[in-house]
């Protein structure tokens, strides 16, 4: 192939992948009003969009509903990235480390290669940063290596860590403070480009399967033999019948099924405009003072904005919709950041925050003194449990291991119902869009749309081609053009203004960033709608 001929792709989404409201609409009738469907799918995450497509894959007929949006949930407010489980080595959770690291090398290698890539990171030798906790640090950074080698993870995937010395650190990280400065460690990791956005791949690859992937739609009962469900765009009520019912509710798990005990924790994180810290070519992780395995991590986005994060701290009482960011947690995380940082960052500094609570599963008696443990300190396995009248729950994990998740939940369920499928094929079976490093790197689109779309790039860039108002940015100062609201709208299952700006896009996340496009982002959803 010659180096200026871009490769096939297709100049249409992959068949039957596209989400649209009409489609919905169809596939909610024929669901509420229809023959039994295999599984049943309740919550559309990371793990319930991944349920969806293993049975799909599998030959089952799924329905997978959701009370909201695709990655409404936790799903949206995760760190971005997909660890390779060194934080579970540290706390002698060998399979959790061990399931980790190989389902980032399935992610970067074969699934979703255009949305998973390598991030370095810099880990400041500071005077904060005792010769110990630097030698247990490069330990880890080692072992974590180790992983990636059991995991069969290619050294071209991931680089090696290495130590740094104080030039090389402050070249990576110009916005360290120099006083003191011993150096630094590199370390490299997998990094989403959006953690919503491989929620949409999945499910888009569910429904290219024949999955129905229906949104709005609330399970306000769940049995063994299906759910009583309400259209939330209408408000009909029905019923879905189902031979197994499969429950990936995440942190709302526990209100829809008897005796699963959830027991939430919030990861918080800061929005910061990109140039308040100067240039950053890696992101950094920055030791809380005291602990010995807590880190802040400071994340270049390269849409002009940082994500600084997280904290791990219990939530008791009812679970919101939406988390709120208490001023504790912007505190505590700004003062991480300025114990490393030449550069000040003050309260006003913040131009958005945002939470996740990760639905962690509480099987852990209270410790000697009464008290409940530290959710820091809660297993980050999953479970998958069944109740007595059939229906399956899986719950805990994390995003990075939302397959295998997946595939444990449907196994569970092919098992007590006696599917006549075989195994999983997700391992190997590439999301929408994916595709090997040398097609993505051709693709004649910006490099940033290969990022976010990856072979689909060419067709979302061709909508700004043939409609110049198209290609303009939504917001100044913000890469995201309208076509690619328009996209969302008419392929990823976008109904409203929400979807596009908090979801299917990340402008959301800058309350004053959303203010501003909210009427551009209206006019596309009604403008796209209305001429379907």
């Amino acid at each position: 192939m010659s180096p200026h001929t871009s490769p096939a792709v297709p100049a249409h989404p992959a068949p039957g992948s596209s989400l649209t409201a009409a489609r919905r609409s169809r596939e909610l009738a024929e669901a509420l009003g229809g023959a039994t469907v295999d599984v049943l799918v309740v919550g559309l995450g990371a793990t319930g969009a991944g349920v969806a497509l293993d049975a799909a894959a599998r030959g089952l007929s799924v329905a997978a509903v959701d009370a909201h949006d695709l990655a409404f949930g936790t799903s949206r407010w995760s760190s971005k990235l997909i660890h390779g489980g060194l934080r579970y080595l540290a706390s002698a959770q060998l399979d959790v480390a061990h399931e980790s690291a190989v389902e980032r090398g399935v992610l970067m290698e074969r699934t979703a290669p255009h949305l998973v890539g390598a991030q370095p990171f810099v880990l400041p030798l500071t005077p904060l940063v005792s010769r110990g906790q630097a030698a247990l640090a490069w330990a880890g950074f080692r072992a974590g290596d180790g992983l990636r080698l059991a995991a069969r993870t290619a050294r071209a995937t991931l680089p090696a860590p290495r130590r740094l010395s104080v030039v090389e650190t402050r070249h990576l990280a110009p916005a360290l403070r120099g006083t003191g400065l011993r150096g630094g460690l590199l370390s490299w990791d997998g990094r989403l480009t959006d953690d919503a956005r491989l929620v949409t791949a999945i499910a888009r690859t569910a429904a290219a399967r024949g999955a129905r992937v229906l949104t709005r739609v609330r399970a306000l009962e769940l049995t063994g033999s299906g759910a009583r469900v309400r259209d939330e765009l209408t408000g009909e009520e029905g019923e879905i019948r189902a031979r197994a019912v499969i429950n990936a509710s995440g942190v709302w798990a526990g209100g829809l099924v008897e005796g699963i005990r959830v027991r939430p924790s919030r990861g918080t994180h800061l929005v910061l405009r990109s140039d308040r810290l100067g240039p950053l070519p890696a992101g950094l992780h920055i030791p809380v003072p005291g602990e010995t395995n807590r880190f802040v991590l400071v994340l270049p986005q390269g849409d002009g904005r940082v994500y600084v994060g997280l904290t791990d701290e219990p939530v008791d009482g009812d679970i919101p919709d939406v988390p709120e960011v208490p001023e504790t947690d912007i505190g505590f995380l700004l003062d991480v950041l300025s114990s490393a940082l030449d550069v000040p960052v003050h309260r006003e500094d913040v131009v958005g925050a945002f939470a996740g609570l990760r639905p962690l599963l509480d099987t852990t008696a209270a410790a000697g003194n009464g008290q409940a443990p530290r959710t820091a300190d809660i297993s980050r396995r999953h479970a998958v449990l069944t109740s007595p009248d059939g229906v399956i729950t899986v719950v805990g994990g994390k995003l990075t291991t939302y397959r295998r998740m997946a595939e444990d939940a449907v196994d569970a369920a092919v098992a007590r119902h006696r599917l006549a499928v075989g195994a999983s094929p997700t391992a190997s079976l590439p999301l929408v869009g994916a595709a090997p490093p040398h097609v993505l790197a051709a693709l004649r689109a910006p490099r940033r749309l290969v990022r976010r779309y990856g072979t689909e790039a060419p067709a979302v860039h061709a909508l700004g081609g043939r409609d110049q108002r198209l290609s303009e940015p939504v917001l100044e100062g913000h890469p995201v053009t309208r076509a690619e609201l328009v996209w969302a709208v008419r392929h990823e299952g976008a109904l409203d203004a929400a979807d596009l700006l908090d979801r299917r896009t990340r402008i959301g996340l800058v309350p004053g960033d959303r203010a501003t496009a909210l009427a551009t982002a209206q006019e596309v959803v009604g403008e796209t709608l209305g001429a379907r």
